[in-house]
């Protein structure tokens, strides 16, 4: 019987440990998606400063403290922050990344969850950075629609709120990674659908705008 107890607490404490590493890998991915840079900086920050403590589990996301890969992160992020909230600026600057932040996602999730087989690594990698460009796709395509309006104020706050976000949710992550795993659960089925709702209004919005155009032509055309 003190065996069987002895075995049941193992068998939970590992499961915690794998809830806890499944919130922290998955939210840094999904915060990736954002912010891949800003992302980058805190994580780093919080390891460097000791903010945190790196359990075994987590040893390989103590390369995020390197003052190298901190010191490129901020530069960045600094660069995104601004050219985040220039109309069209940030809608570059976000299909540029559109590779670049999924790739980070993954290697911050991959990090976070430490070695596995080769199996359970693709299917890691390929979950991460579905996230990552779940949240990445659904801030393009909201800033596209945003480049639509004639005043710039909502860019800058969309950017700012973003920024808001990825600070919020990695306070989650540090205080309570399985609650972060629920949470970062639901905004990514959230995002997804959110996502493909706004690229059909995207595509909409740019086949009436060629419309219009097409129809301009034309009547200068006949006078």
């Amino acid at each position: 019987m003190v065996w069987n107890r002895r075995g049941v607490n193992c068998c939970y404490h590992r499961a915690m440990q794998l809830l806890d590493q499944l919130g922290v890998a998955l939210g840094l991915a999904t915060l990736a998606g954002l912010n891949l840079y800003l992302t980058v900086l805190i994580a780093g920050a919080a390891v460097r400063f000791h903010w945190i403590e790196l359990s075994g589990a987590y040893e390989n996301l103590a390369v995020l403290a390197n003052p190298w890969v901190m010191g490129v992160a901020g530069a960045l992020f600094l660069i995104e922050f601004f050219a985040d909230k220039v109309p069209w600026v940030d809608s570059t600057w976000d299909a540029v990344h559109t590779v670049v932040r999924p790739a980070g996602g993954i290697f911050l999730a991959l990090a976070a969850l430490g070695h596995m087989d080769s199996t359970m690594t693709v299917v890691a990698a390929l979950l991460a950075g579905g996230a990552a460009l779940a949240t990445h796709g659904t801030k393009a395509s909201t800033r596209l629609l945003l480049n639509a309006s004639p005043e710039p104020v909502t860019n800058s706050v969309a950017s700012l709120a973003e920024d808001g976000l990825v600070v919020g949710g990695m306070g989650l992550i540090g205080a309570a990674p399985m609650v972060a795993f629920v949470v970062f659960t639901i905004v990514v089925i959230v995002c997804l659908m959110l996502m493909t709702w706004l690229w059909k209004k995207v595509f909409r919005r740019r086949r009436k705008k060629a419309l219009e155009v097409n129809q301009l032509l034309a009547t200068q055309q006949k006078i």
